[in-house]
Protein backbone atom coordinates (compact mmCIF):
# COMPACT_ATOMS: atom_id res chain seq x y z
CA UNK A 1 0.00 0.00 0.00
CA UNK A 2 1.49 3.86 -0.59
CA UNK A 3 0.52 6.14 1.28
CA UNK A 4 1.91 10.30 1.57
CA UNK A 5 3.53 12.21 4.15
CA UNK A 6 3.09 15.97 3.15
CA UNK A 7 4.63 16.86 6.50
CA UNK A 8 8.07 16.54 7.75
CA UNK A 9 9.43 13.28 7.48
CA UNK A 10 12.80 11.32 7.32
CA UNK A 11 13.13 8.06 7.75
CA UNK A 12 16.87 8.09 8.28
CA UNK A 13 16.72 11.36 10.78
CA UNK A 14 13.89 9.56 12.72
CA UNK A 15 15.74 6.09 13.99
CA UNK A 16 19.40 7.97 14.25
CA UNK A 17 17.89 10.80 16.46
CA UNK A 18 18.37 8.80 19.84
CA UNK A 19 15.11 8.60 20.71
CA UNK A 20 14.52 4.45 19.71
CA UNK A 21 16.67 1.83 19.66
CA UNK A 22 14.95 -1.00 17.65
CA UNK A 23 13.78 0.91 14.26
CA UNK A 24 16.14 -0.20 11.28
CA UNK A 25 17.17 -1.17 7.65
CA UNK A 26 16.71 -4.38 7.42
CA UNK A 27 17.84 -4.51 3.21
CA UNK A 28 19.13 -2.97 0.79
CA UNK A 29 18.69 -3.60 -2.97
CA UNK A 30 19.68 -1.11 -5.73
CA UNK A 31 19.45 1.33 -3.17
CA UNK A 32 16.30 0.88 -2.21
CA UNK A 33 15.97 0.31 1.54
CA UNK A 34 13.51 -1.10 3.64
CA UNK A 35 12.79 0.42 7.52
CA UNK A 36 11.45 -1.72 9.87
CA UNK A 37 9.41 -0.17 12.57
CA UNK A 38 8.34 -2.73 15.46
CA UNK A 39 5.56 -1.60 18.50
CA UNK A 40 4.37 -4.49 20.50
CA UNK A 41 3.29 -7.09 18.48
CA UNK A 42 3.14 -4.74 15.48
CA UNK A 43 5.60 -4.63 12.82
CA UNK A 44 5.88 -2.01 9.97
CA UNK A 45 7.95 -1.92 6.51
CA UNK A 46 8.65 0.71 4.95
CA UNK A 47 10.24 1.81 1.92
CA UNK A 48 10.47 5.45 -0.24
CA UNK A 49 9.49 5.83 -3.64
CA UNK A 50 11.07 8.10 -5.91
CA UNK A 51 8.21 10.53 -4.69
CA UNK A 52 9.66 12.14 -2.02
CA UNK A 53 6.23 12.06 0.04
CA UNK A 54 5.16 8.56 -0.98
CA UNK A 55 6.28 5.40 0.83
CA UNK A 56 5.53 1.87 0.48
CA UNK A 57 4.07 0.07 3.73
CA UNK A 58 3.40 -3.24 4.18
CA UNK A 59 0.39 -2.89 6.79
CA UNK A 60 -3.45 -2.24 5.99
CA UNK A 61 -4.84 0.52 6.03
CA UNK A 62 -6.76 0.05 9.29
CA UNK A 63 -3.72 -1.31 10.91
CA UNK A 64 -1.75 2.14 9.39
CA UNK A 65 -4.39 4.18 10.60
CA UNK A 66 -4.74 2.33 13.95
CA UNK A 67 -1.07 2.02 14.92
CA UNK A 68 1.27 3.68 12.62
CA UNK A 69 -0.27 7.48 12.43
CA UNK A 70 -0.31 7.73 16.13
CA UNK A 71 3.38 5.89 15.91
CA UNK A 72 4.64 8.27 13.79
CA UNK A 73 2.70 11.21 15.67
CA UNK A 74 1.18 12.48 12.31
CA UNK A 75 -1.14 15.31 13.69
CA UNK A 76 1.20 17.31 14.87
CA UNK A 77 2.18 19.94 12.35
CA UNK A 78 6.14 19.78 12.57
CA UNK A 79 6.58 22.04 10.03
CA UNK A 80 4.91 24.54 11.74
CA UNK A 81 6.26 23.67 14.43
CA UNK A 82 10.32 24.69 13.29
CA UNK A 83 8.48 28.03 11.72
CA UNK A 84 7.65 28.97 15.31
CA UNK A 85 10.58 29.45 16.12
CA UNK A 86 12.35 32.81 17.73
CA UNK A 87 14.03 34.83 14.88
CA UNK A 88 16.51 36.08 17.22
CA UNK A 89 17.21 32.11 18.20
CA UNK A 90 19.68 31.14 15.20
CA UNK A 91 21.09 28.20 16.74
CA UNK A 92 18.02 26.43 17.56
CA UNK A 93 16.91 27.50 13.71
CA UNK A 94 19.79 25.91 12.47
CA UNK A 95 18.95 22.71 14.43
CA UNK A 96 15.97 22.68 13.13
CA UNK A 97 17.22 22.88 9.18
CA UNK A 98 19.68 20.17 10.28
CA UNK A 99 16.77 17.77 11.79
CA UNK A 100 14.39 18.57 9.75
CA UNK A 101 11.95 15.53 9.39
CA UNK A 102 12.62 14.17 12.49
CA UNK A 103 8.96 13.03 14.58
CA UNK A 104 8.64 11.92 18.04
CA UNK A 105 7.60 8.80 18.08
CA UNK A 106 4.91 7.09 19.87
CA UNK A 107 6.32 4.35 21.95
CA UNK A 108 5.81 1.00 24.17
CA UNK A 109 5.93 2.60 27.53
CA UNK A 110 7.83 -0.26 28.77
CA UNK A 111 10.12 -0.64 25.73
CA UNK A 112 10.67 2.70 26.60
CA UNK A 113 11.46 2.56 30.34
CA UNK A 114 13.74 -0.29 30.31
CA UNK A 115 15.86 1.01 27.08
CA UNK A 116 16.08 4.67 28.70
CA UNK A 117 17.65 2.85 31.87
CA UNK A 118 19.89 0.58 29.90
CA UNK A 119 20.48 3.69 28.20
CA UNK A 120 22.47 5.17 30.94
CA UNK A 121 26.37 6.35 30.34
CA UNK A 122 26.09 4.21 26.67
CA UNK A 123 26.56 5.27 23.61
CA UNK A 124 23.42 4.46 20.84
CA UNK A 125 24.96 1.58 18.93
CA UNK A 126 25.66 0.23 22.39
CA UNK A 127 22.25 0.45 23.63
CA UNK A 128 20.62 -0.87 20.30
CA UNK A 129 23.16 -4.39 21.06
CA UNK A 130 21.99 -4.62 24.62
CA UNK A 131 18.19 -3.88 23.47
CA UNK A 132 18.68 -6.78 20.85
CA UNK A 133 20.34 -9.44 23.21
CA UNK A 134 17.39 -8.69 25.52
CA UNK A 135 14.56 -8.90 22.53
CA UNK A 136 16.59 -12.25 20.97
CA UNK A 137 16.93 -13.81 24.82
CA UNK A 138 13.48 -13.01 26.40
CA UNK A 139 11.25 -11.80 23.67
CA UNK A 140 8.59 -13.84 21.79
CA UNK A 141 9.54 -14.92 17.80
CA UNK A 142 7.00 -13.96 15.04
CA UNK A 143 7.33 -14.41 11.78
CA UNK A 144 6.10 -11.90 8.99
CA UNK A 145 6.03 -12.69 5.78
CA UNK A 146 9.94 -11.17 4.99
CA UNK A 147 11.70 -12.45 8.29
CA UNK A 148 11.48 -13.75 12.47
CA UNK A 149 11.43 -10.95 14.53
CA UNK A 150 11.85 -10.52 18.57
CA UNK A 151 9.35 -8.37 20.05
CA UNK A 152 10.28 -6.64 22.98
CA UNK A 153 10.12 -8.78 26.24
CA UNK A 154 7.01 -8.27 28.63
CA UNK A 155 7.27 -7.66 31.91
CA UNK A 156 6.18 -10.94 32.67
CA UNK A 157 8.74 -13.03 30.47
CA UNK A 158 11.52 -11.15 32.41
CA UNK A 159 9.82 -11.96 35.95
CA UNK A 160 11.93 -15.15 36.72
CA UNK A 161 15.27 -14.31 34.72
CA UNK A 162 18.21 -14.07 37.22
CA UNK A 163 20.85 -11.36 37.53
CA UNK A 164 23.30 -13.19 36.16
CA UNK A 165 21.25 -14.01 33.11
CA UNK A 166 20.53 -10.23 32.49
CA UNK A 167 24.23 -9.36 32.81
CA UNK A 168 24.96 -11.66 30.21
CA UNK A 169 22.97 -8.94 27.70
CA UNK A 170 25.73 -6.34 28.89
CA UNK A 171 23.99 -4.44 31.05
CA UNK A 172 26.20 -4.18 33.74
CA UNK A 173 25.28 -2.36 36.55
CA UNK A 174 21.88 -1.49 35.15
CA UNK A 175 20.71 -5.28 35.67
CA UNK A 176 19.44 -3.71 39.59
CA UNK A 177 17.75 -1.03 37.89
CA UNK A 178 16.26 -3.67 35.33
CA UNK A 179 15.06 -6.43 38.10
CA UNK A 180 13.43 -3.38 40.46
CA UNK A 181 11.32 -2.13 37.29
CA UNK A 182 10.52 -5.47 36.41
CA UNK A 183 8.88 -5.97 39.98
CA UNK A 184 7.73 -2.79 39.87
CA UNK A 185 5.43 -3.34 36.85
CA UNK A 186 4.70 -7.11 36.75
CA UNK A 187 3.30 -6.82 40.61
CA UNK A 188 1.24 -3.62 39.89
CA UNK A 189 2.87 -1.33 42.14
CA UNK A 190 3.20 1.25 38.99
CA UNK A 191 0.77 1.01 36.28
CA UNK A 192 1.99 2.29 33.34
CA UNK A 193 -0.97 3.02 31.77
CA UNK A 194 -2.95 4.17 34.55
CA UNK A 195 -0.22 6.85 35.25
CA UNK A 196 -0.58 8.12 31.23
CA UNK A 197 -3.62 10.29 33.18
CA UNK A 198 -1.87 12.16 35.40
CA UNK A 199 -0.09 15.25 35.20
CA UNK A 200 3.52 16.08 34.08
CA UNK A 201 4.46 16.04 37.49
CA UNK A 202 3.01 13.41 38.79
CA UNK A 203 3.83 11.31 35.95
CA UNK A 204 7.39 12.19 36.67
CA UNK A 205 7.40 11.32 40.65
CA UNK A 206 5.59 7.80 39.29
CA UNK A 207 8.39 6.98 37.42
CA UNK A 208 11.20 8.01 39.47
CA UNK A 209 9.98 5.49 41.75
CA UNK A 210 11.61 2.98 40.04
CA UNK A 211 15.46 2.57 40.79
CA UNK A 212 17.55 4.19 38.38
CA UNK A 213 15.37 6.53 36.93
CA UNK A 214 16.29 10.06 37.18
CA UNK A 215 15.98 13.05 35.92
CA UNK A 216 16.78 12.58 32.47
CA UNK A 217 15.65 8.94 32.33
CA UNK A 218 12.44 10.26 33.45
CA UNK A 219 11.78 13.19 31.08
CA UNK A 220 12.72 10.28 27.79
CA UNK A 221 10.29 8.23 29.13
CA UNK A 222 8.01 11.18 29.13
CA UNK A 223 8.62 12.93 25.98
CA UNK A 224 9.45 9.30 23.66
CA UNK A 225 6.49 7.40 25.21
CA UNK A 226 3.59 9.46 27.29
CA UNK A 227 4.19 12.16 23.87
CA UNK A 228 4.58 15.09 26.96
CA UNK A 229 6.47 17.01 24.43
CA UNK A 230 6.97 19.71 27.01
CA UNK A 231 9.82 17.66 28.30
CA UNK A 232 13.30 18.33 27.68
CA UNK A 233 16.12 15.45 28.46
CA UNK A 234 19.55 17.05 29.36
CA UNK A 235 22.28 14.87 28.38
CA UNK A 236 26.13 15.93 28.21
CA UNK A 237 25.15 16.93 24.37
CA UNK A 238 22.34 19.28 25.71
CA UNK A 239 24.74 20.36 28.72
CA UNK A 240 27.38 21.82 26.28
CA UNK A 241 24.72 23.08 23.95
CA UNK A 242 23.55 25.30 26.96
CA UNK A 243 26.77 26.63 28.32
CA UNK A 244 28.52 26.56 24.81
CA UNK A 245 25.00 28.27 22.80
CA UNK A 246 22.84 29.81 25.49
CA UNK A 247 25.63 31.16 28.64
CA UNK A 248 24.35 28.69 30.78
CA UNK A 249 20.58 29.73 30.67
CA UNK A 250 18.00 26.55 29.47
CA UNK A 251 16.50 27.77 26.44
CA UNK A 252 14.26 24.59 25.78
CA UNK A 253 11.09 26.11 28.59
CA UNK A 254 10.64 28.95 26.79
CA UNK A 255 9.30 26.40 23.93
CA UNK A 256 6.73 24.97 26.43
CA UNK A 257 4.94 22.34 24.69
CA UNK A 258 7.63 22.51 21.72
CA UNK A 259 10.46 21.65 24.13
CA UNK A 260 11.02 18.17 23.45
CA UNK A 261 10.75 18.59 19.69
CA UNK A 262 13.39 21.27 20.19
CA UNK A 263 15.50 19.33 21.92
CA UNK A 264 15.52 16.52 19.84
CA UNK A 265 16.66 19.07 16.62
CA UNK A 266 19.31 20.28 19.15
CA UNK A 267 20.48 16.88 19.92
CA UNK A 268 20.61 15.46 16.37
CA UNK A 269 22.34 18.72 15.45
CA UNK A 270 24.92 17.77 17.92
CA UNK A 271 25.47 14.37 17.58
CA UNK A 272 25.97 14.69 13.78
CA UNK A 273 28.02 18.18 13.73
CA UNK A 274 30.41 17.82 16.87
CA UNK A 275 32.28 20.33 18.06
Amino acid sequence: MLIRIKDDFDIDKIISSGQCFRPCIVNSDDKIYTYRFITKDHVLYMNKTDKNDTYEISCSKKEWEDIWEDYFDLKLDYSSVRLSIRKEDRYMIECADCGNGIRILNQDKWEMLISFIISQRKSIPAIRSCVEKLCERYGKKIKTDRESVYLFPTPDKLINVSQDELSECGLGYRVGYIIDAVKKVYLGDIDLDLIADLDDESLYNELIKIKGVGTKVANCVMLFSYHRTGRAPVDVWIKRVIEEHYAGIDPFPSYKENAGIMQQYVFYHSINKKY
